[in-house]
C-alpha cells in the first residue's frame, strides 16, 4: 500500500537521486515525480518505479508494466533496451540499497522530525514497542507505533503486513506521523528488515535489544547470520543515540560491542543500569522492585519483568523522570494475545499467548509455574507453523512436555503443508516417557475443547502459538479462528 496520495509536493528526479552513487542516466533528470514505489501494481501517473531484486520476485521483470501504469522514471541495475526511450532510467549498482534513501528524501526525511526508537530481538519486541507507545501517549504525547500486530498513527490504526514494512511504506507512515504531530515513534525492527535494507535512511535516537534465540533460520540459515543481522542495527546507530541491552542474554553485550551509541544495560539477575526483582506474583499481576522503588504492574512472568525494564530504561533515556515512569508503568496493560489470562466459571485459568518459539514457550510455562507454585496442573495446547523453520518443531513439543502435566499437539497455521506432517515432526522430539502425557488432535477447535474438559479447578491451560491472530491458514486459505473466542465458548 502506498501513501503517496497524501503528499501534495512534487519532487524533481534530480533531487531524489542527488545523494546516490549513480552509474548511468538515460534521459533527463528534470522530471517531476509524484510518487515512489517498489511494487509495480501501485504505480500511478508520474511515479518513480524502483526495480528491486527481491527474495520472491525481481522488479526488473515488471519495468514494462510500471511504465504502462504511468511510471515516468525507473531506478534499476540494468536498463532494458526495449524500454530505454519510454522513461528516464537511473542505473545504480544495488537498487535494494538505495530504496531507503530515495523514500526518505521523497517523504521529507520524517525521522529528523520525530524521535524514533527501534526494538529488536527474538521475543518481547511487540510488548516493549507497544507498552512504550501506550506509555508516552498516557504521559500526554502524540506517538506512533510500527509493530507486528498493528501500526498506529497516534490513535488511528493502520493494518500491517510485515513486522517491518518496506522502506516506501515505512517512510510514508512516518511522514503521516509527523503530519499528525507525533513527537515519538516506536518500532519493531526484524532481522529480515536489517538485512534487506528496509530501515536504510532512517535515523534512530535509540535501540533496544531483548534476547536472541532460535527463530527465522529458514531465512538466515545459520544462528551466526541471525545474530549478525541483529547486531548490524546497533552498529549503525549514531553517536548521539542510546543502545539498551539485556545483560541477562549471553549475546546481550555482543550486540553493542561495536556501537557508537551510549550503552546501558538492564537485568533481573545481575548488576545493571536498570535492575528489577519480583516481590510478589499472581495471575493478576506482580509487585516489582525497579532500581530500589516498588511498583505494582498488570503483567506476569519473569520475561515480562525484562520487557518492562527495557521500557523503563528507554523512557528514562528519552528524558522522562524515573518516578513518573513507574507511575505510568503501573497503569499499563498487557498486549493483546500476550499472556492473556481468562478465568473460567468453574475455577481453572486459560492463558492465551503468542509463544511460537521453544524459548517463548519456556518463558510462558516458567511464568505459569511461578504463580502456581505446585498447586494445580498445567495443560498445554500447541502446534508449529507450516512452511517455516522445521528444526524448532521437535523442540517446541519437548519444551511443552517438559513443563506440562498434559500436552495436546494440534494445528497452528499449517499454510501449505499437511497438518499431520507437522505434528509428526513435533512428536519426533518426545521421549517414550513424554509420549505418555501427549495426545495429538489435528483440529485446533477440538484440541482447545479437550483441554477445557480435562481441566480441574486450580489448573491452568496454556494455548500457545497464535495469540492475537484471529485466523488460521490451511492449504493456503485464511479462515477466521480466534483462540480466545474458542476458550470463551468452552466456558
Amino acid at each position: 500500500m502506498g501513501w503517496s496520495g497524501l503528499r501534495a509536493e512534487i519532487m524533481k528526479l534530480k533531487e531524489l537521486v542527488a545523494k546516490l552513487n549513480v552509474l548511468e542516466v538515460v534521459g533527463s533528470l528534470d522530471k517531476d515525480i509524484k510518487g515512489v514505489n517498489i511494487d509495480s501494481r501501485l504505480i500511478g501517473e508520474g511515479h518513480l518505479f524502483i526495480a528491486v531484486k527481491g527474495t520472491q520476485a525481481d522488479g526488473h521483470n515488471y519495468i514494462g508494466k510500471a511504465i504502462e501504469l504511468g511510471a515516468v522514471a525507473v531506478v534499476c541495475e540494468t536498463v532494458p533496451a526495449e524500454y530505454a526511450d519510454k522513461a528516464v532510467f537511473v542505473r545504480v549498482e544495488n537498487s535494494e540499497q538505495v530504496v531507503g534513501q530515495i523514500a526518505t528524501t521523497f517523504y521529507g526525511d520524517p525521522t529528523s522530525k520525530l524521535k524514533l526508537v527501534g526494538v529488536t530481538g527474538t521475543n518481547g519486541k511487540t510488548t516493549i514497542a507497544t507498552v512504550l507507545y501506550d506509555m508516552f501517549r498516557h504521559m500526554g504525547h502524540k506517538a506512533g507505533l510500527l509493530s507486528t500486530v498493528c501500526n498506529y498513527i497516534d490513535g488511528e490504526a493502520v493494518p500491517t503486513e510485515h513486522t517491518t514494512p518496506d522502506p516506501v511504506t515505512l517512510n510514508a507512515l512516518l511522514a503521516r506521523m509527523v503530519e499528525a504531530g507525533c513527537e515519538y515513534a516506536f518500532m519493531e525492527v526484524s532481522s529480515h528488515s536489517v538485512v534487506q535494507n528496509r530501515i536504510g535512511g532512517l535515523r534512530f535516537v535509540g535501540g533496544l535489544f531483548t534476547n536472541i534465540t532460535r527463530d527465522h533460520l529458514d531465512y538466515h540459515k545459520t544462528f551466526e547470520n541471525y545474530i549478525k543481522a541483529k547486531k548490524q542495527f546497533f552498529d549503525n546507530l549514531p553517536a548521539d543515540a542510546f543502545a539498551i541491552t539485556n545483560a541477562d542474554d549471553k549475546n546481550g553485550m555482543v550486540m553493542v560491542q561495536n556501537t557508537k551509541a551510549t550503552v546501558k544495560t538492564y537485568s533481573v539477575q545481575s548488576p545493571a543500569d536498570f535492575k528489577a526483582k519480583i516481590i510478589e506474583c499472581h495471575f493478576e499481576g506482580m509487585y516489582l522492585d525497579i532500581n530500589g522503588k516498588e511498583v505494582g504492574v498488570q503483567f506476569i512472568g519473569k520475561f515480562n519483568v525484562s520487557n518492562l525494564l527495557a521500557v523503563y530504561g528507554a523512557a528514562v533515556m528519552l528524558g522522562k523522570n524515573p518516578q513518573d515512569v513507574l507511575v505510568a508503568l503501573s497503569a499499563m496493560k498487557p498486549v493483546n494475545g500476550r499472556f492473556e489470562a481468562l478465568r473460567s466459571p468453574s475455577g481453572y485459568t486459560a492463558i492465551v499467548d503468542y509463544a511460537h518459539t521453544p524459548d517463548a514457550l519456556e518463558n510462558v510455562l516458567n511464568a505459569i509455574h511461578g504463580v502456581l507454585n505446585g498447586k494445580g496442573k498445567v495443560i498445554t495446547v500447541c502446534g508449529a507453523g507450516g512452511n517455516r523453520d522445521k528444526g524448532k518443531r521437535p523442540l517446541m513439543a519437548q519444551e511443552a512436555a517438559r513443563q506440562s502435566d498434559k500436552v495436546i499437539l494440534t494445528s497452528d497455521n499449517p499454510r501449505f503443508e499437511e497438518p499431520e506432517d507437522i505434528l509428526r515432526d513435533m512428536e519426533a522430539g518426545l521421549s517414550e516417557e513424554q509420549k505418555q502425557k501427549a495426545v495429538t488432535i489435528v483440529d485446533r477447535r477440538q484440541a482447545i475443547k479437550t483441554a477445557c474438559m480435562l481441566a480441574q479447578p486450580g489448573d491452568v491451560i496454556l494455548i500457545a502459538g497464535k495469540g492475537h491472530e484471529d485466523y488460521q491458514i490451511i492449504k493456503g486459505v485464511k479462515h477466521h479462528f480466534d483462540d480466545k473466542e474458542e476458550v470463551r465458548a468452552c466456558f
